[in-house]
């Protein structure tokens, strides 16, 4: 899930303030609290919105923090969220797994419409869906493939690896001598490491899944995955399904564990750094595996532009160059549909040496970064650094003291670079549509008076036009007048 769009995380004038000890809750958990900001200060009243969704379609939570909750609206609020909830519940898709295993191949239908696996005396209920047969062993190992990947980008924004990405993760997890892998929002990961599992016996990683799509809870058990809201660090499951995990990050202290997160690249950083710093204080709780005053090894998967700000919640990290890739992504991956370079990399805690990166795709081994580049990123004299953050060969600017990208020209009227093309003072414009600053487009206040303004001149018309029809139709009906000359001519014929 995303969050941060207008009214909601990331957009522009609003600021996280955390998730406080009484907040509120929706059918995705405790909410977040809100602010909107200004050139770094708070303006206006502080409120609580869905940690997961940035658009009021998609979760139409709100409420102002000083606001006072009737005990009649409470109770609506709490009927709303449990019947916002999935129907079956993790126990029960399981039981309702091993029974859907025994049937014959004949018999295993899945729903596509309601994404659902479907026992016999379940058929009659969606006759008028459309739905799959033969159901597999291979398909049911494979739950990413037979799901529809959530793709609203405003509330999920699900992508999945490609398969060359999920083996090189796969593999470099192997080489490292990791042996646990939690894998929040990574499903692909997670399925390929269970298949593996099964199928391999000398493989010997094992994987727990977090994530917020119930629907893999169908092919998993309770000790496989966990329904779990990475913007809010809320298991669905309750203590139990938190106890899942904390047993999982201490269990058998001679298996090194390894968390790897991929979350949408919508989702907001201090949300998500807040949830994975309390999964990392979880697995610093025993003491054990030799970690003393060690992080918790992550990767986290995030697009390139991104560095900065996960350096500010995260300084021990660094970005790897490797360019993850994903199969249902159209900008996100390899090939003639993708660009050339992928955004996505590889955020970790390790020690950059440690991550080798195949050199057979274009990748070298820098001995003064100590550290495996891009091929074409090349080492800078001046700033003694790989500098390249998009795969590109990136040019040192001697006035910025700095390199930047290729395309980029110093502008002295900016006093910075930029591309050849770009409008001057661009930054300091403000709001496109009053050209003040501390807003954007998407909330100017100027935007709205027009809109309110238009939408009643709207509602306006449509009065009139009501108005004019109902006056029609009052009028009593006019007699046929029949012209005198027409008439005599109808006589002679």
């Amino acid at each position: 899930m995303a969050a941060g769009g207008a009214g909601r995380p990331g957009a522009g004038g609003l600021a996280l303030l955390g998730l406080g000890p009484g907040a509120p809750r929706c059918p995705h958990g405790p909410t977040l609290l809100f602010v909107k900001a200004s050139q770094g200060k708070e303006e206006g009243r502080r409120f609580y919105a869905c940690s997961a969704c940035r658009d009021r379609k998609d979760c139409s939570f709100f409420q102002w923090e000083d606001e006072k909750v009737s005990g009649t609206r409470l109770a609506a609020r709490e009927e709303y969220n449990r019947n916002h909830q999935p129907s079956f519940t993790h126990r029960q898709n399981v039981e309702r797994y091993k029974n859907f295993v025994l049937l014959p191949l004949s018999k295993r239908r899945f729903c596509q419409e309601c994404q659902q696996l479907l026992l016999p005396a379940e058929w009659e209920k969606h006759l008028d869906h459309q739905f799959l047969s033969g159901i597999s062993t291979a398909q049911l190992k494979s739950p990413s493939q037979l799901l529809h990947p959530l793709e609203n980008k405003k509330t999920n924004a699900q992508y999945l690896f490609t398969d060359r990405s999920c083996q090189f993760l796969l593999d470099l997890i192997v080489h490292l001598g990791f042996r646990r892998v939690l894998s929040v929002g990574t499903p692909r990961l997670h399925e390929m490491i269970q298949s593996k599992a099964s199928q391999e016996d000398d493989f010997r990683v094992r994987s727990l899944l977090l994530d917020i799509d119930f629907r893999y809870s169908q092919f998993y058990t309770e000790d496989e995955f966990c329904h779990y809201n990475m913007f809010n660090h809320y298991f669905f499951g309750g203590e139990a399904a938190q106890e899942t995990c904390r047993k999982f990050l201490h269990e058998d202290n001679s298996e090194r564990v390894i968390m790897v997160t991929d979350p949408p690249f919508g989702g907001l950083v201090e949300a998500l750094a807040s949830s994975f710093k309390k999964l990392m204080a979880m697995w610093e709780e025993t003491g054990k595996e030799g970690h003393n005053n060690q992080e918790m090894p992550v990767f986290w998967i995030f697009p390139y532009f991104f560095e900065s700000r996960i350096l500010e919640f995260f300084p021990s990290f660094s970005m790897m160059d490797y360019q993850v890739d994903y199969d249902n992504h159209a900008l996100y991956k390899h090939g003639k549909t993708g660009r050339r370079q992928s955004p996505v990399r590889i955020f970790t805690n390790l020690t950059p040496s440690m991550i080798v990166l195949p050199v057979e795709e274009g990748y070298r081994f820098c001995a003064v970064c100590q550290r495996y580049v891009s091929s074409s990123n090349q080492h800078c004299e001046i700033c003694d650094s790989c500098t390249s953050k998009d795969g590109r060969q990136w040019k040192h600017c001697v006035l910025c003291k700095k390199c930047v990208k290729p395309s980029w020209f110093h502008c002295n009227s900016c006093n910075c670079c930029a591309l050849q093309n770009h409008t001057c003072g661009k930054a300091d414009a403000g709001c496109f549509v009053c050209g003040r600053a501390g807003h954007k487009r998407s909330t100017c206040p100027s935007l709205s008076r027009t809109r309110t303004a238009c939408q009643a001149d709207k509602k306006q018309r449509h009065k009139t036009v009501k108005r004019v029809r109902k006056s029609i139709c009052k009028r009593p009906a006019m007699k046929r007048v029949v012209c005198p000359e027409r008439k005599n001519k109808k006589k002679k014929k």
